[in-house]
């Protein structure tokens, strides 16, 4: 670091787990970007000051986890249209203090997904467990794709259907209750686990039995700590192709890199790197 590096970081609460860091500070050097990015352990009642340090400090990108992606928005000058239908920001790019607000949460999924296990979204029917933040951008993006149908199913099917609704007018989207999960499962060419059941420490969770999928079927989950969760390993076993959530870690925050940089982001570098420390 010198008096010319470039600053950036990521904010949540907690932090302290972020594999953000060790990724951005990997594509800086493989760049040769002199820029250093660091993890900011930010409380509710901090974040507009936070937002007024972004800009007094000139820090040029931010990266925001749970629970700001919401509350951060009032803070900003300015929100793309992707993030404003998703309702919530997860990147942040400094122009001159101007702070501008976008949601790489849903395109980075997207990217993944083609580019790790199917290609061609187009006519799919689809299911998405969750009805949350991660779940508000990713229905979102496959609007994009021209699915058949995108099936929303939630423990609360009031939550799936206000989910539904926001973005009824682009795709055909239904909110499902639970008792019909199975057989949604069953009819599904893709089902999406966006919940975090499964995730490292309860690794033992499943959001559902993978054995309710159709062989060939894709078997989607955004957790990428464990790399292949409980819920992939079963849908393995019935036939299913898998597709864990390390992709859309790597995509979101590479789109973030060059929205912030105006770089094509060194992907390979990136996934790598994370890999060795989900591995060490």
């Amino acid at each position: 670091m010198d008096s010319h590096t470039v600053l950036y970081g990521v904010i949540g609460n907690p932090i302290r787990h972020s594999k953000s860091p060790i990724m951005m500070n990997r594509a800086f050097r493989e760049t040769g970007i002199n820029g250093a990015y660091a993890a900011f352990h930010v409380t509710s009642e901090r974040l507009a000051d936070f937002a007024a340090g972004v800009r007094a400090m000139g820090i040029r990108g931010v990266n925001v986890t749970i629970p700001h992606k919401l509350d951060i928005m009032s803070l900003l000058d300015e929100i793309d249209a992707g993030a404003e239908a998703i309702g919530a920001v997860n990147t942040i790019v400094n122009d001159d203090g101007r702070l501008i607000g976008y949601n790489t949460d849903g395109i980075g999924y997207v990217r993944s997904l083609k580019e790790e296990a199917e290609p061609e979204l187009a006519g799919k029917k689809m299911v998405v467990l969750g009805a949350g933040g991660a779940a508000r951008g990713i229905v979102y993006a496959l609007t994009k794709e021209s699915p058949e149908r995108i099936t929303i199913v939630n423990r609360s099917v009031e939550r799936a259907e206000e989910l539904a609704k926001a973005f009824r007018s682009q795709a055909d989207i239904e909110a499902a209750a639970v008792e019909s999960l199975k057989e949604a499962c069953r009819q599904a060419d893709i089902v999406i686990n966006t919940t975090s059941v499964g995730m490292y420490p309860n690794t033992e969770d499943t959001p559902i039995d993978g054995a309710w999928l159709q062989p060939g079927a894709v078997a989607s989950d955004l957790i990428y700590n464990p790399l292949k969760t409980t819920f992939l390993q079963q849908a393995e076993r019935q036939g299913c192709r898998v597709h864990g959530g390390l992709g859309m870690f790597i995509y979101q925050g590479a789109y973030a890199f060059e929205y912030w940089t105006g770089r094509p982001a060194p992907v390979e570098a990136m996934r790598e790197t994370v890999l060795d420390s989900l591995q060490g």
